[in-house]
């Protein structure tokens, strides 16, 4: 490799590396395509393109060293974070087949994207159990309750846990959530009341994913007052109430279980459904 095209590369390298940093540092999301094997171009493996997804840029960092590929790279960066995968490898004819120079190089595409967070609101028996679910599913995990005895250090040692005591629930909640983005937010409060001031602290947030815990006729009087007061049908439209799959949850703690499957399928862009639906259906006898 001439020195020129080292110097290039290194100088890419740094500058890619500051673009993650500061993609992780501001809660941003971006696809990191990394070219691994190329027959055509020896020279070019290891070369990266970073794609930002999120953010008020849309824009790329480096270069696998073709423009046309650089191209198709961003466009297909675009599907892969719609997938919910961490990483995944392509060969190029999977994307842009008319590429035949590149067609059989493979790219490696890695999500760049903080921890999931999770948020929860009340530290009851449900609350708690889902917040040491999510630490073993490795969310880092936000506990809020008005009751200080609920939320109290020795009752979770995991050090993904945060726990918050508090007066004003939606001073807190709205604190812990900020703008929403790559955060998915419970509420397993004790009461209505305390549901609502939850809800109104989050509902207008870019929240990647909110639910609400309680009966049909519960979740449905929470989201009525919360249309009454102006909120958006679009962000009610989008609350999961009652939250959790239907998975005949008794326990606390297949209620968690029953929460964090939900939260897992729209993360990981999942239907929820029965895995074996599929052989049962097409059985011939």
């Amino acid at each position: 490799m001439p020195a020129n095209d080292y110097s290039e590369n290194k100088a890419a390298s740094y500058s890619i590396a500051e673009e993650v940093s500061r993609t992780l540092q501001e809660g941003l999301v971006a696809v990191l395509a990394t070219l691994i094997k190329a027959a055509n171009r020896p020279d070019q493996v290891g070369a990266k393109l970073l794609v930002e997804i999120s953010g008020p840029r849309d824009t790329t960092i480096g270069s696998l060293g073709d423009e046309t590929l650089d191209r198709g790279v961003k466009e297909q960066a675009a599907g892969f974070h719609q997938s919910g995968a961490d990483t995944r490898i392509f060969q190029v004819k999977e994307f842009a087949p008319a590429l035949t120079e590149w067609g059989e190089a493979q790219i490696l595409f890695e999500r760049i994207q903080q921890e999931p967070r999770l948020v929860i609101c009340g530290a009851g028996h449900v609350g708690a159990s889902l917040a040491r679910l999510s630490a073993l599913m490795g969310y880092r995990a936000t506990l809020i309750d008005d009751r200080g005895e609920f939320v109290r250090n020795e009752l979770f040692a995991d050090e993904r846990i945060d726990l918050i005591a508090t007066e004003n629930w939606s001073e807190a909640v709205r604190d812990a959530v900020g703008d929403g983005r790559g955060v998915y937010v419970a509420v397993v409060t004790r009461g209505h009341s305390e549901d609502e001031q939850c809800m109104r602290a989050i509902i207008d947030t870019g929240a990647d994913y909110i639910g609400l815990i309680g009966s049909k006729r519960r979740t449905k009087i929470v989201l009525q007052r919360l249309r009454d007061n102006g909120a958006a049908a679009e962000r009610l439209g989008k609350v999961h109430a009652p939250i959790g799959l239907d998975i005949g949850a008794v326990t606390p703690e297949e209620v968690a279980l029953a929460i964090m499957a939900e939260m897992v399928a729209v993360r990981r862009g999942g239907g929820g459904g029965s895995l074996s639906a599929w052989r049962r259906g097409n059985e011939s006898t």
